[in-house]
């Protein structure tokens, strides 16, 4: 490789100590069938739900309406009136903040469930999951 390719850059900690190499999509498609088997190919673990958060946020609770626990997905149609005595869950609390933005996972489709509590009003989001990513859609740097 010439010094002049930027398919590869090599990463260094502040010691100069190599730490990694960023490998371009074009580079890692040529190399990523020789090295699959080096991979680990463990799933990646579910995050906990960060209930840390809701808390947080109902005990900050300044909207002019109650706190809001019903979940519905517009997708699959589940539906619930309190996410959090569910069991077992249909929907699991994926993040949460104390603006008011709380995101949900449906347990049936996957889908993700995005609420918007805003002053006066709750505005909702359902985003399909999508197993087949678009490589027109993945970023490049």
């Amino acid at each position: 490789m010439s010094k002049n390719d930027d398919s590869l850059t090599e990463l260094f900690d502040k010691e100069g100590n190599q730490i990694g190499v960023l490998i371009s999509a074009d580079l890692w498609a040529q190399i990523k069938p020789h090295i699959k088997q080096f991979i680990p190919s463990e799933a990646p673990k579910e995050r906990p739900e960060p209930i840390k958060d809701w808390e947080i946020l109902k005990e900050y609770w300044d909207f002019p309406y109650p706190v809001d626990t019903d979940v519905h997905c517009e997708h699959c149609g589940t539906r619930t009136e309190n996410w959090e005595t569910d069991t077992p869950r249909k929907f699991k609390l994926a993040s949460c903040n104390l603006g008011g933005l709380v995101s949900f996972k449906c347990q049936q489709c996957n889908a993700r469930i995005v609420k918007k509590h805003f002053k006066n009003e709750i505005t909702v989001e359902c985003t399909p999951y999508i197993d087949e990513k678009s490589k027109n859609m993945e970023a490049r740097y």
